[in-house]
């Protein structure tokens, strides 16, 4: 059996190893742009020089090779042809499978402002290569201007703090993480990263590069009619799934991406897919899972995606923990908030109809492990008469004689 795995990120990587353990007698080919298996999550601490680029591997070192693995390297799927079962590569040569997971994940989007596809010493932080070409141009640059606050914007700005440049966020929300936190949550960080001297413009968009005789960026010019200086643009608006080689096929995707069920199936026979090249739940928990559900059912052991909340994220910059639950602002008055604050703590539950829809927690994150469980498994809490912040396992579950938890309510 030929099995093909194409993307070396969170989706592709578990899906090859999941591979790797179930059928360790298949042929097993990795296909990826990327020359260096790495995380994307933790791309701020290469810029920030607390990690080299091996310490951004997450498998073994010997990962590739231990399980007689054949990686092309640096190359890009540029067409699949589902009816032959071949896929064809930028370097022209191709590759026939039996199986294919499509991980190709998902690029950085340039939004349509005025010569930011033009311009010099413009670029994302969505590789390796983005990471290097940031590092390798901070000697040469003093204004540095993140565009978006969200996830990667602020890993950008974190991993920038200390070599003494301009750093300002722009953000076309009114406050930094708008999908994650509410404006409390928000103001931490925000007041966090102003004094460590961190220029921040909300409700501000850039709506024009402006380049130096080089070509470079020289300057912004944002909605507030303010010009700002820029050697180093950071763009982190979000992004678009890679499904360019899609176009010619059956296989369907909508606006968003790829589409796919939850075994990892499309509609086409022997193509799977995972991870952001959906355009779905862009998180690195979700697309881990979501390559290992589909290789197994690639191999014949069949899973299905049912056991995941995908719409949670955990945080610590600045030393500030914070884990973000569901949706965090109540979508009208029919929900309740709760509201818990204490020093260096702060804790939001949204709930309705006794189910908790949201939460926000951020300091001391010990809370955050029953909060997860309940909304995971839509578990009433108005059946106790008890805070909302001191419910426990003990509520829900007892202990059977195997020592495992067992729903009791």
């Amino acid at each position: 059996m030929k099995y093909v795995v194409v993307g070396a990120s969170a989706a592709g990587i578990n899906g090859l190893r999941t591979l790797a353990q179930i059928a360790p007698d298949a042929n097993l080919t990795l296909i990826s742009k990327d020359e260096a298996i790495h995380s994307r999550c933790i791309l701020h601490h290469y810029l920030e020089g607390s990690r080299d680029v091996p310490q951004l591997n997450f498998t073994d070192a010997d990962f590739i090779e231990r399980n007689n693995i054949r990686w092309l390297k640096g190359v890009a799927l540029t067409q699949i042809d589902p009816n032959a079962q071949v896929l064809t590569l930028s370097d022209g040569q191709t590759v026939p499978y039996d199986k294919v997971l499509l991980a190709t994940g998902a690029s950085t989007f340039f939004p349509p402002v005025a010569n930011i596809k033009e311009a010099g010493n413009v670029i994302g932080l969505r590789n390796l290569d983005d990471a290097v070409f940031i590092k390798e141009k901070l000697p040469e640059v003093d204004n540095i201007v993140v565009m978006g606050a969200g996830l990667v914007g602020i890993d950008a700005v974190e991993g920038l703090l200390h070599y003494g440049k301009n750093l300002t966020l722009v953000e076309f929300g009114d406050r930094l993480l708008p999908i994650q936190l509410d404006h409390r949550a928000s103001k931490t960080y925000q007041d966090a990263f102003a004094d460590r001297g961190v220029h921040q413009l909300y409700n501000t968009a850039v709506q024009e590069v402006i380049m130096d005789e080089k070509g470079d960026v020289k300057a912004l010019y944002l909605s507030n009619e303010e010009t700002i200086p820029c050697d180093l643009l950071i763009v982190a608006t979000g992004v678009r799934s890679n499904v360019q080689f899609l176009e010619e096929t059956e296989i369907e995707r909508d606006r968003f991406g790829l589409l796919f069920n939850a075994l990892g199936e499309t509609n086409v026979a022997n193509v799977y897919g995972a991870g952001d090249v959906s355009g779905r739940n862009p998180i690195w928990p979700a697309a881990v899972k979501e390559g290992i559900i589909a290789a197994s059912n690639m191999a014949g052991q069949p899973r299905e995606l049912t056991d995941f909340f995908a719409s949670k994220s955990t945080m610590n910059f600045l030393r500030i923990n914070t884990m973000s639950l569901g949706v965090t602002i109540p979508a009208d008055d029919s929900y309740q908030v709760e509201i818990l604050e204490t020093p260096g703590q702060y804790k939001k539950i949204i709930h309705k109809d006794g189910v908790i829809t949201g939460a926000i927690i951020q300091g001391d994150l010990a809370y955050s492990g029953i909060l997860t469980q309940l909304v995971k498994e839509q578990i009433r809490v108005d059946r106790l008469h008890k805070s909302i912040f001191d419910i426990n396992y003990s509520d829900f579950f007892d202990l059977t004689e195997n020592f495992e938890f067992d729903f009791c309510v």
